[in-house]
């Protein structure tokens, strides 16, 4: 099949090579090169930024707050008197948080006014530029010759989507955005306020988004084409099974049978955010904090950022100034908008009827 083909953003890592173990005679001390990156990740941290979208109302506030135990965002009141914002905002705030001497700097991209116009087209358009002037920023820095020992990373890593809780299937408008983001970024969809559904309800309507976007060739994380093993491939089946989580969000902690628990007071009793009974945060905490935060980094770099690094480094031309010199336009209004390229390169031994979509 012709390489050169454009198709989903499911461009494959390099797969490591498959070199033959060499037989020792004896320990080397191998094993203390995972204290040395443990020693250096101690004094540099790390940096994870993570945007959420959802219409207002969902509890993407309280939901972040409630994933990093903290005040990480302040979440206002509305003002009845003010008008409502005629175009979507984003805003961004970053906190360095710390636990048993590891620095996270995190960084949380909010867009308020999504989805809550009257009339909606192409409301993704300035999320989709965001993410793509990041690219563009970090692009500049790694292309200059004398370059930052460590270039910031403001790259969206993770992007978690709030659908509303209708109980029906997804709406036009999401079907059209997560399509488009998709392409650009890590897509966490989740159902918001699930609370609100019943149990049974909550599992009908969890299969009928996962019929909708595989309808639609929407790929969320974790996607299939990059398990890299067997042990991949379990554990993410597994979460793909769960997806959308279905999660309730809160920040303040109630006393129930004698231990204090974060939740949500009700009429009928308290709703435990880290009870797998009443909703699946834990889920999504350990998806994006626990077991895949720094896969999530790897697939921005080495997957979405390549794309666009390749898409713009296509449209330059080489300057006979040295070695390594590119001379790089600036980029576009319509390139930052655009969902971004397809498929770099394909694996070798992949499974062609993924590419049905």
């Amino acid at each position: 099949m012709d390489e050169r083909r454009s198709l989903s953003p499911c461009s494959s890592r390099p797969s490591s090579p498959r070199t033959p173990p060499c037989e020792i005679l004896g320990s080397v001390g191998i094993e203390a090169v995972l204290d040395q990156l443990r020693i250096k990740a101690m004094k540099t941290g790390f940096e994870f930024n993570i945007m959420v979208v959802g219409q207002s109302g969902l509890g993407k506030s309280t939901m972040v707050n409630t994933l990093f135990k903290s005040k990480v965002w302040q979440s206002s009141l509305p003002n009845l008197e003010l008008p409502m914002p005629q175009t979507l905002e984003l805003h961004s705030v970053t906190h360095v948080i710390e636990e048993k001497g590891l620095k996270l700097k995190l960084t949380v991209t909010d867009t308020p006014g999504f989805g809550d116009q009257i009339n909606n087209d192409k409301c993704w358009d300035p999320i989709l530029s965001y993410i793509n002037q990041q690219y563009e920023q970090y692009l500049q820095e790694e292309l200059l010759i004398t370059r930052q020992r460590h270039i910031p990373d403001t790259r969206v890593h993770c992007c978690v989507y709030f659908v509303p809780p209708t109980g029906h299937c997804l709406r036009p408008l999401d079907i059209e955005f997560l399509r488009r983001l998709c392409r650009t970024v890590n897509v966490v969809p989740v159902i918001a306020r699930a609370d609100s559904l019943t149990i049974e309800e909550r599992d009908a309507f969890r299969s009928r988004i996962q019929q909708n976007l595989k309808t639609h060739c929407i790929d969320v994380y974790p996607q299939k084409c990059f398990d890299e093993d067997v042990n991949d491939q379990l554990l993410n089946s597994k979460i793909r099974e769960q997806i959308p989580f279905a999660v309730v969000g809160a920040d303040r902690e109630h006393l129930v049978n004698g231990r204090c628990v974060l939740g949500r007071k009700t009429k009928w009793g308290i709703i435990e955010v880290e009870n797998m009974a009443h909703c699946e945060f834990l889920l999504l905490r350990d998806l994006l904090i626990r077991s895949h935060l720094q896969d999530l980094k790897d697939i921005t770099h080495n997957v979405h950022y390549e794309n666009y690094r390749v898409l713009r480094l296509n449209e330059s031309h080489l300057l006979p100034r040295g070695p390594g010199w590119v001379n790089l336009a600036p980029a576009s209004p319509g390139q930052l908008m655009s969902p971004g390229p397809g498929k770099v390169r394909k694996r070798a031994n992949k499974d062609p009827r993924e590419d049905e979509c």
